[in-house]
């Protein structure tokens, strides 16, 4: 277990390589950091891509890009020497920095190696598991209030001694990123707060709503709330996207048009954000965008901190069964929230975002 320790963190590195959900839940970490140590050094070990979350945040000093695809491939290749060069350079230079401190917020192996690459005396794991508890100096079981946005980041802040405060996701938009994005919202014809965000697509389609259901929901959006539906995802989901803006006029998909940050900056400009369980969901509690999450087959939290935010958690006995669904395909976790029910949840956090 570790406690908070007497001397002052002076050089800390931070290991949450991915996934984008959990990046934005850990980023007010940083800023802990730099209300209880001001003077601190604070360096953010990630991938690159997602790094990109991070660039703005004037809590964090460095960003460390991993070149977990460019290991993989020799791994896949077998140039194992090659490999065992990659990695000891990259020790190397993390080594350089002589950081006195190192937090693996990932808790898998992969993580607490890099941790340990890092040379730093004292290693502290976040609920390590896979063996990287061995590789730690000291161990924060995961904790906090468990319905509470990011609770486990939370109570590691706590646990360490420092200042948590709200703790609430943070995400930062640079210039060049604001720059591009209002010209992106000029060409569209999108106003600021003129518009809704949705976000439908995430990694597993055990944690996706129906594109029948998105379908029903555009039309209500647009004529009942008077807000433009923009649909962001990936490359991959382009197709999808034109399915669910195909079946009403009027709505535009940038899925696979937008980097991440500018996607971000999308989603501080929008009126409303409605989605799953996915990274750009999880940002409009960062931007406290007026924000409705549907959740079936997980349940990272209920309580997302904000008034104007709601979570859509339908609670079945099979729910959540994360990676290993038991009702063949069914998902009535997800099939059971209607149009109407998102609605509802819809016109509440704007009520609430138009009385403060």
């Amino acid at each position: 277990m570790a406690i908070p320790s007497d001397a002052p963190i002076a050089r800390l590195l931070i290991v949450r390589t991915s996934a984008i959900g959990d990046v934005v839940f850990a980023s007010p970490f940083a800023a802990a950091v730099k209300r209880t140590w001001p003077q601190a050094h604070v360096a953010w070990l990630v991938e690159p891509g997602i790094h990109e979350l991070l660039a703005a945040d004037p809590c964090i000093d460095e960003l460390i890009l991993w070149p977990k695809g460019e290991w993989k491939q020799l791994w896949q290749a077998r140039r194992f020497g090659e490999l065992f060069r990659r990695i000891r350079a990259f020790r190397a230079l993390l080594r350089a920095k002589r950081f006195d401190t190192a937090i693996d917020m990932q808790s898998l192996l992969k993580s607490g190696l890099l941790t340990w690459l890092s040379g730093a005396p004292r290693r502290i794991g976040l609920g390590s598991r896979e063996g990287s508890q061995w590789l730690m100096t000291e161990r924060v079981p995961k904790g906090g209030i468990a319905r509470r946005i990011g609770s486990e980041y939370r109570y590691l802040a706590e646990q360490l001694g420092l200042d948590a405060g709200e703790f609430l996701p943070r995400l930062c938009v640079g210039d060049d990123t604001e720059a591009k994005v209002q010209a992106l919202m000029a060409a569209q014809g999108l106003a600021p707060k003129g518009f809704a965000v949705f976000a439908p697509f995430t990694t597993r389609p055990q944690k996706h709503w129906f594109e029948d259901a998105w379908q029903a929901l555009v039309p209500k959006v647009r004529d009942e709330l008077g807000l433009t539906p923009v649909i962001l995802g990936g490359p991959a989901d382009r197709e999808a996207a034109a399915r669910i803006a195909g079946s009403t006029p009027g709505v535009i998909s940038l899925a696979g048009a937008t980097r991440l940050p500018e996607a971000a900056a999308l989603i501080r400009h929008a009126g409303l954000l409605v989605g799953v369980d996915t990274g750009l969901t999880h940002m409009g509690t960062a931007f406290a965008t007026p924000t409705v999450a549907l959740f079936g087959s997980t349940r990272p939290y209920l309580d997302t901190g904000r008034s104007n935010g709601r979570v859509i958690w339908l609670g079945l006995p099979c729910s959540p069964c994360r990676r290993r669904p038991t009702c063949d395909g069914a998902f009535t976790c997800l099939r059971d929230i209607t149009a109407d029910r998102v609605m509802d949840e819809a016109r509440t956090v704007l009520s609430v975002e138009h009385a403060s």
